[in-house]
């Protein structure tokens, strides 16, 4: 390797800026695009949509030919362009200057800082560094005054970006620091001697006495020593991550002793990451340096067979050998060593905290209950930011700041797929700062309605991941969290399972308006296949706790192991239903019957999520779904991967060795504190009264007397909130049958007709004639044989649920194949939106209501929502083709006035007797089976 020194300083002259180059190689091709960043005046951004007061800062766009570089904020708008233009050219791998012009070498700058270092103010200074020379002259020996190189850059910022601006690559590799420092190192000889082979550095003249005087009475007041809790990350994956306990004694050097537990002599090669976690954290790596400094690439490494996947994974650039996760060394603080311990809980909330769905979960502080959302509802209170995920997610992985960027559209006008580029050319575009802070463009224009695309770039300034949704929202913060989500929920497809196929990953990115670079991608994410066995264990977390044991839950009548789910409380009738808000207190506890051992692992006061978004786990929805207010549940689940419940834990100690030694489970006790009913439902009931929902029962029933059926088949029963009310009326039904294709609705339907029919049969009269109740899981646009021939079949307020091809489907299927005497389809007519919207309780901003809106859709999870004119050609269509006849009718408001009913009704008639034989098809599952011989009867296996 060449150690000999740099050349020799030209004597400098102007030199041309950064700019000026640029100008000179693209002329007027280069654009220079400065926009203003409104810093926010506290710590954290506390909004998006509106811009926050504070210093005005400068970021530059530099449109090149071939690409866009974007600059750090500065506060002169020249400082920004030229900063731009520097990016620009490093990224041409251009140098900044030219045959006609020099700039100072940073070389100079470089070896005064390690001048000063060992001078003797600085070893009484407060430096980080400092720490560490006070402690290397505290050494015996021939260790006295040696200093590892792997401190340098470490402790010193300036450093840092002096070794950056000479080799841009230190940036994703910090250990090529240490070949430039040697490469520095003849420039100090006579003052300071350098070893290559220890990896050290000591000044040659020894410190004054007086000084070294001064630095044992500092000295002398620590403690005897001190123990601190660490972690070993061993490179051999199929070895587990270990907590251990270290002794440092005051008059040792603290590398000494990691050093030794890596297996070393001493310290010199022992080398330090980058912070891992929290900007704010002194959390490092402590690992082997072996030739890593002189051959960092990954196919040196991976050669020799020590790569330590999970280490190099957390600090972003490789590392073999065992490493060490510890908490301590020397800062700007008034103490002269910190310490901190670190557990394994540490170190697993560390790791999950670079997916998407563990930085999720962490910002609920819900390790085991909370799921990153598999559905984004505008109006809904996510307790957590989704921009600000993004944040975390590229400040972890060591990406270049990300970059969102808002399109307003005026309402009048249709949305067209714009470009969502850097450039701005629009005065209605804005961009979005790293805090979500509008930058630049004109000022919002309050009838428009706001799309947003993101774009993440690697620190090379290569585009990696960009996400142009389609969708617009009235809220410019429901846009910017909108598409926040789509990369994240992308993100966390492949986090879940690495080893997807790139078709797959590609396809499910289609799905999200996600596209990505996939060479950079890889390139960057190279790693996360070597942890698989981790992320696997993320993505069978879901599996573990689906199996036929928790089916058995959400029916209400065991939980995991055969024990009951026990919920307690009177029925209140407030029940949560899908896009209802509820707020539950829970606790999990890790129980361990066999010992009567009961741990806590996670609990909270206050727990918000929207049922319906996959925002928690399923068996804890599962279950809140079949509670009323102010009830309370206890059930068990099995384990999830041991990796969540250290991760959730606050102990670690007393944790670990319960769940070594098997035989435990989780109990989890749920009290559902509110429910706050979906807007759709809000908007009705402050229009009509009874409810819709209840005059559409009232139509059912009308129906129902008129044809005196017997049997009755509701497609898409939900919840059974039909089926139920129809058992509160005496009617000519003596057999009823609900199908859906939602295992949480089939539970709470089950529960409450289990409950009504059972009380009805034990009564001493009885109003009911039903004989025969089932509850079905499968898709209505399948057929099974065994729901042919119904007299009535009714699907409402289901269709709209379903995309418009399917329900066109299904209207065919049970037409054509069902063959019910009667059906009755019921659907939202949009066209009353814009009465129920006026109706509804505001929640808009104070300039927002007073300006008119569009229509949205009654529901977030419409699929559509048809006009009266589109509703009766479908229906009519639909008729003509399967021999039925159709009369159109509706509740809610009066068919004769505009905008007609509220919620549109088809009532479709059988013209001919159905053929009497009919090939047997059972393509459902019986979820549910009631008899009124048999009212012991209950669930059927599953």
């Amino acid at each position: 390797m060449d150690v000999g020194g740099p050349p020799a300083v030209v004597q400098k002259k102007m030199p041309l800026t950064p700019k000026a180059i640029i100008y000179q190689r693209f002329g007027s091709e280069a654009c220079y695009k400065v926009e203003e960043v409104h810093e926010s005046t506290q710590n954290e951004c506390p909004g998006l949509s509106i811009p926050q007061k504070g210093p005005c800062l400068y970021r530059c766009c530099l449109e090149l030919p071939d690409f866009s570089v974007i600059s750090e904020a500065f506060k002169r708008k020249k400082d920004a362009e030229q900063s731009a233009a520097e990016m620009a050219l490093e990224k041409l791998g251009m140098s900044t200057t030219t045959d006609d012009s020099t700039v100072q070498d940073p070389w100079d700058e470089f070896v005064a800082r390690f001048s000063y270092f060992f001078s003797n103010e600085f070893l009484l200074s407060h430096h980080p560094l400092s720490g560490h020379f006070r402690a290397a002259l505290r050494r015996e020996g021939q260790l006295n005054g040696l200093i590892p190189i792997s401190v340098f850059a470490i402790c010193d910022t300036k450093i840092s970006n002096l070794c950056k601006s000479i080799n841009p690559k230190v940036e994703s590799n910090p250990l090529l620091i240490i070949s430039l420092i040697l490469r520095a190192a003849p420039r100090l000889s006579g003052s300071v001697s350098t070893s290559e082979e220890q990896l050290s550095m000591r000044r040659e003249k020894p410190y004054p006495p007086e000084i070294i005087q001064s630095v044992v009475n500092k000295e002398s007041s620590l403690q005897e020593s001190i123990w601190v809790e660490v972690v070993r990350i061993p490179y051999l994956v199929e070895k587990t991550v270990e907590p251990l306990t270290l002794n440092f004694p005051s008059e040792g050097y603290y590398l000494d002793v990691i050093a030794r537990e890596l297996g070393l002599t001493d310290a010199f090669k022992v080398m330090i990451s980058r912070t891992i976690g929290k900007a704010s954290s002194e959390m490092r790596l402590y690992f082997c340096a072996s030739n890593s400094h002189l051959d960092p690439s990954l196919e040196a490494v991976c050669s020799k067979g020590f790569l330590n996947a999970r280490a190099s994974y957390l600090s972003g650039h490789l590392i073999d050998g065992d490493a060490i996760l510890a908490s301590i060394g020397y800062t700007w603080k008034p103490t002269d060593l910190f310490y901190d311990d670190v557990s394994l809980g540490t170190y697993y909330r560390v790791l999950i905290n670079m997916t998407p769905s563990g930085a999720y979960k962490l910002s609920r502080e819900a390790i085991l209950t909370a799921e990153l959302p598999g559905t984004f509802t505008a109006r809904t209170n996510w307790k957590g930011s989704f921009w600000n995920l993004i944040c975390t997610f590229c400040r972890q992985h060591h990406l270049f700041e990300h970059v969102f960027s808002v399109v307003s559209n005026p309402l009048e006008s249709p949305i067209s797929p714009e470009s969502h580029n850097l450039k701005v050319t629009d005065p209605g575009n804005e961009k979005m700062n790293a805090c979500g802070n509008a930058v630049g463009g004109s000022k919002q224009v309050s009838r428009a309605t706001f799309r947003c695309g993101v774009k993440i770039f690697s620190k090379s300034q290569d585009l990696i991941i960009e996400c142009s949704p389609k969708e617009s929202f009235k809220k410019q913060n429901a846009a910017i969290q909108n598409a926040a989500w789509k990369i994240l929920s992308w993100l966390d497809k492949y986090f879940r399972k690495p080893d997807i196929p790139l078709e797959d990953l590609m396809s499910f990115g289609d799905v999200l308006d996600v596209q990505f670079h996939h060479q950079q991608f890889y390139r960057k994410f190279s790693l996360c296949k070597s942890v698989n066995k981790f992320w696997q264990s993320i993505g069978t977390q879901e599996s573990r706790l689906i199996g036929s044991d928790y089916m058995n839950q959400l029916n209400g009548m065991v939980g995991d192991g055969g024990c009951p789910i026990i919920i307690e409380g009177p029925d209140s009738e407030v029940s949560p239903s899908n896009g209802a808000l509820v707020c539950i207190i829970y606790s999990i506890c890790l129980v361990k019957e066999t010992e009567y051992m009961k741990e806590l692992i996670e609990s909270s006061e206050e727990f918000e999520f929207e049922i319906g978004t996959g925002s928690v786990m399923l068996c804890v929805e599962g279950v809140v779904t079949q509670m009323s207010e102010h009830q309370s549940a206890k059930f068990y689940m099995n384990l999830p991967p041991q990796e969540w419940i250290l991760a959730s834990a606050r102990d670690t100690s007393i944790i670990l060795p319960l769940l070594t030694s098997g035989g435990c489970n989780l109990e989890c006790s749920i009290l559902l504190l509110r429910v706050t009913e979906p807007m759709e439902d809000r908007m009705e009931q402050a229009r009509f009264s009874p409810p819709l929902s209840k005059q559409r029962v009232e139509y059912a029933l009308q129906h129902i007397k008129e044809y005196c059926a017997t049997s009755l088949v509701d497609f898409g029963c939900g919840s059974g909130s039909l089926l139920e009310s129809l058992l509160d009326y005496p009617t000519s039904l003596e057999k009823i049958i609900g199908v859906d294709i939602s295992q949480k609705g089939l539970a709470r339907a089950a529960k409450v007709l289990h409950s009504k029919l059972s009380r009805s049969t034990d009564a001493t009269t009885s109003t009911m004639g039903i004989r025969t109740a089932l509850l079905y899981d499968g898709s209505i646009t399948v057929f099974d044989s065994r729901l042919y021939g119904f007299d009535i079949g009714t699907c409402l307020e289901v269709i709209e649920h379903m995309e418009e091809d399917q329900a066109s489907l299904f209207g065919d299927v049970v037409l054509s194949s069902f063959c019910p005497r009667i059906l009755i389809v019921s659907t939202p007519n949009y066209e009353y939106n814009v009465i129920l919207q006026r109706s509804a309780p505001q929640e808009e901003d104070d300039d927002e209501k007073s300006q008119p809106q569009p229509c949205k859709f009654r529901n977030h999870d419409h699929k559509f929502e048809w006009t009266r004119e589109q509703f009766r050609s479908w229906a009519s269509d639909l008729a003509a083709r399967n021999k039925y006849s159709v009369e159109f009718s509706g509740v809610g408001g009066d068919g004769d006035k505009e905008p007609g009913f509220a919620s549109q009704i088809a009532l479709f008639r059988r013209r001919d007797e159905c053929p009497r034989n009919v090939a047997v098809s059972h393509k459902y599952q019986v979820i549910w089976e009631w008899n009124a011989t048999d009212t012991d009867s209950s669930t059927s296996a599953l």
